[in-house]
């Protein structure tokens, strides 16, 4: 494995710095080395509604100034909302009440809409909702069904990719509920963002899936997680991932993907946990490559 060639991949997610403007984050990214940053579709960052054409050429400038890539569109998180329950998971594409799950569907199509103003190829959303107390999971799946497909008309509509990823405590926590539902979507435009750390927490062994994945992976979140397996991101090498075998997968299977390092649990410290993610990959590269 090359080392230059993966750091050419590696990216962060704005989510860890919401406390700045975007090309505040754009700007401490690309100082810190890394290629790519993802773009939160979110306040205070890119929150699709509210964007207006001077805004998004802001960025474009920005990205340009400070040489970086989009990796990925992060529409998951939704802030803007403010949900009191959760601010990231709600409004669900599941929820019961349909004109508030319509926020994320309408949301959704924004980002995707937003990602081609930008040129970025994909955006990464959850997978349905939390299955609500009195709701079975057919039913939840069925709502999720219904309301998806009109958004990866959209997506084939602007060619950006749709990534459903999978996460702990929502209705699609592994991978073979994501496969099961991306046989019922069975549409072009839709994909996978793998996140390395949800992957752990639910037992699913990333590096055995990684090669299992190829068809549907379009980009990578990493993270570490704790051996409890408690969803909670830490810094890669600071838990008990197995980052040799899961990057030496990736390389062998999908090294022309981005890697993204999310890490939004450090706004209060981004840069240190930003600069301390990329030296540990990159030393990793370096042995498996050894």
């Amino acid at each position: 494995m090359n080392r230059d060639d993966f750091a050419s991949r590696l990216a962060f997610s704005s989510n860890a710095y919401l406390d700045v403007t975007v090309d505040s984050a754009i700007a401490q990214v690309a100082g810190l080395g890394y290629a790519g940053i993802e773009l939160l579709a979110d306040v205070p960052h890119a929150w699709p509604a509210g964007l207006l054409d001077v805004q998004k050429e802001a960025i474009r400038q920005s990205l340009a100034k400070h040489g970086l890539v989009i990796s990925n569109i992060n529409a998951f998180m939704m802030n803007a909302v403010a949900d009191p329950r959760q601010p990231y998971w709600h409004p669900g594409w599941t929820d019961p009440d349909p004109h508030y799950r319509a926020i994320r569907r309408e949301h959704t199509k924004r980002a995707l809409r937003l990602a081609a103003d930008l040129g970025a190829s994909s955006i990464s959303t959850e997978p349905g909702g939390e299955i609500q107390p009195g709701q079975t999971r057919a039913e939840a799946t069925d709502i999720f069904y219904e309301e998806i497909m009109p958004v990866l008309e959209v997506a084939a509509e602007t060619e950006v990719a749709l990534l459903v990823e999978p996460e702990p405590g929502l209705l699609i926590e592994t991978f073979e509920q994501f496969l099961e539902f991306a046989e019922r979507v069975d549409h072009p435009s839709l994909g996978l963002n793998f996140d390395v750390g949800h992957a752990y927490c639910v037992e699913d062994d990333p590096a055995s899936w990684i090669p299992q994945l190829v068809k549907h992976t379009r980009h990578y979140h990493v993270e570490d997680i704790a051996a409890t397996r408690v969803h909670h991101h830490l810094v890669p090498g600071e838990g008990a991932i197995d980052f040799a075998g899961v990057l030496a997968a990736i390389a062998a299977h999908t090294p022309e993907l981005w890697v993204t390092v999310e890490l939004y649990p450090y706004r209060d410290r981004p840069d240190e946990a930003a600069r301390a993610a990329r030296e540990y990959l990159l030393g990793i590269v370096e042995t498996v490559g050894s």
